[in-house]
């Protein structure tokens, strides 16, 4: 069964998730990265330590020679996960049972990385199951779910304005290379979808080792408002804008998204969204939200604007970009991205690269939920095809 290694690199001090009752190693406690501590030990149930760290502040290089690196390097070293700086964004790591980097420590090569991005008013725990079903039939890899800005525990973190899809790729590029994981597998659904594509954007080519892109039911321009029965984000944006910060129960918040017109799934996945707010995580106190509205109303207008048809249409040599079309998702596409797609398919083999096209049958936008199985069987090409 997978480990799952959970960390709030927030400097926060909140408490995580726990891994689900199927993982096979569980914490003996939730690990918090508090704002100034000197060090921590930290002892799992099963035995495994968690070797003392040192907090301290550290440099994490802006330019785009040293970022880079996390996506170059074959093999890299592990540095102190303690020293992190505020701009790194909050995580979990779920490993398959045959990965012996254990903690990063360990100088051993990095294990095979795959990278799964949520898209707008997402969060890391939506991956959660799905990451660990991959880590079961792929225990050799290890898996990066992320908070990305303004969205869940990375709220906690100090992000400046624009928030836009290429300084959102740039937050998750600063984390690999601060982690010093060479990730081989990116996954983004949505607004990750481009978040991805600009990750391979602001990285070096020819990359030095594989690496295979996934873009989850997004294209890599214009982006289409959802039909009926699809969700209208920039709608919804906006009504929660309306709430307030804190509410006073999650079914207030799921009767008021229905009577303005939005689905019951919706609005039901929306209120995972609300923490407590009382002593002791008691709800007796009411809810706050775990996102920066403000902000991602920001990122969302960037994505409706950010073009990435250029890096799809002169792709790095040695990356493939595979797009994943939901068979239900009618109004996101239009005839012409489908037609550009497979023109760059064409182009892509001549030049080194590799685009492709996928369709998830029997799904909508949300794929991840409305089809896992197909879509399991989709991915799992990427993990099969590596080498490990």
């Amino acid at each position: 069964m997978p480990i799952v290694s959970t960390f709030a690199a927030t400097f926060s001090g909140s408490l995580l998730d726990l891994p689900d009752k199927g993982s096979a190693v569980r914490f003996h406690r939730r690990i918090s990265w508090l704002a100034n501590p000197a060090s921590f030990n930290c002892h799992f149930q099963n035995g495994m330590h968690l070797p003392r760290f040192a907090h301290g502040r550290s440099s994490v290089a802006g330019k785009h020679s040293s970022i880079r690196a996390a996506l170059l390097d074959e093999t890299v070293s592990h540095q102190n996960l303690g020293k992190l700086t505020s701009e790194i964004l909050a995580f979990d790591l779920v490993q398959g049972e045959l990965v012996k980097w254990s903690n990063v420590m360990d100088r051993s090569p990095d294990p095979p990385t795959a990278v799964f991005l949520h898209g707008i008013l997402g969060s890391r725990k939506n991956w959660g199951t799905f990451a660990r079903r991959l880590a079961k039939e792929f225990p050799a890899w290890q898996f990066l779910l992320v908070d990305l800005r303004c969205h869940g525990d990375s709220t906690l973190t100090t992000k400046m304005s624009p928030h836009t899809v290429s300084a959102t790729a740039l937050d998750v590029l600063k984390l690999v290379r601060q982690l010093k994981i060479t990730p081989r597998v990116l996954v983004g659904h949505s607004f990750g979808g481009k978040v991805v594509l600009s990750m391979v954007e602001q990285a070096a080519k020819p990359l030095a080792r594989p690496v295979r892109v996934w873009v989850l039911d997004a294209t890599p321009g214009i982006v289409r408002p959802g039909g009926d029965g699809e969700d209208h984000p920039e709608q919804l944006i906006s009504f929660l804008s309306t709430l307030g910060n804190e509410v006073y129960s999650k079914q207030d918040v799921v009767n008021a998204l229905v009577q303005h017109g939005f689905s019951k799934d919706v609005a039901q996945w929306v209120v995972t969204n609300l923490r407590p707010i009382g002593p002791h995580s008691s709800s007796s106190s009411g809810f706050s939200w775990a996102f920066d509205l403000k902000g991602i109303a920001e990122m969302y207008h960037s994505y409706e604007e950010t073009n990435l048809w250029k890096i799809v249409e002169d792709v790095p040599r040695g990356v493939h970009i595979n797009f994943l079309k939901a068979e239900r998702s009618l109004h996101r596409w239009a005839l012409e991205d489908i037609r550009r797609i497979h023109a760059a398919e064409e182009l892509a083999v001549e030049e080194g690269g590799g685009v492709e096209m996928h369709v998830l049958e029997d799904a909508g936008h949300w794929v991840h939920a409305d089809n896992p199985d197909g879509l399991f069987r989709i991915l799992s090409s990427s993990f099969k095809g590596i080498r490990t």
